[in-house]
């Protein structure tokens, strides 16, 4: 399913869902013309913020990604709670919900590397360009990998 980031991140924007942006959509905010099929986001594990979250995304119906149908998965605060990493699909498209992320940390630990960028409607934090890349080699994936270039290139051409 092709993502509707149009929906997606709105859904966490109203539901005041305290999140950093990063991966493929960071890198399409930075100029990357990479395409991307989910959203990949470090998400606060304030108590708060997983009543919040789980608010967000349950009209979407979240279900772990690539596992057998049928597996049995609450969606639920507890969950958020005992678990960190989360690949989900959901009706309205991929989403990785990540509570710490390689070469990054926490999203208290990444905030400070983000900037707040208007797209799809709403206003919200991303990671910066530098730390994109940073995280990206620290993910060490080949399509990682291959997107450094890219991103090194955008990052040449900002003032």
């Amino acid at each position: 399913m092709i993502p509707q980031f149009d929906k997606l991140l709105p859904a966490l924007v109203h539901a005041e869902v305290e999140f950093v942006l990063i991966g493929g959509v960071a890198g399409v905010i930075h100029g990357a013309a990479r395409a991307t099929y989910d959203v990949d986001v470090v998400y606060s594990r304030s108590p708060a913020n997983l009543d919040r979250l789980v608010r967000a995304l349950a009209p979407f119906t979240p279900y772990l990604r690539e596992v057998p149908p049928g597996l049995p998965f609450r969606w639920d605060p507890r969950t958020l709670h005992h678990g960190l990493n989360f690949t989900l699909t959901t009706s309205i498209g991929d989403l990785d919900l990540l509570g710490e992320v390689t070469g990054g940390g926490t999203y208290e630990q990444l905030r400070p590397h983000s900037f707040e960028v208007e797209a799809f409607a709403v206003r919200f934090l991303c990671v910066t360009l530098p730390k994109l890349i940073e995280l990206k080699r620290a993910a060490g994936r080949p399509k990682d990998l291959e997107a450094i270039a890219e991103l090194e290139a955008l990052s040449e051409e900002q003032p």
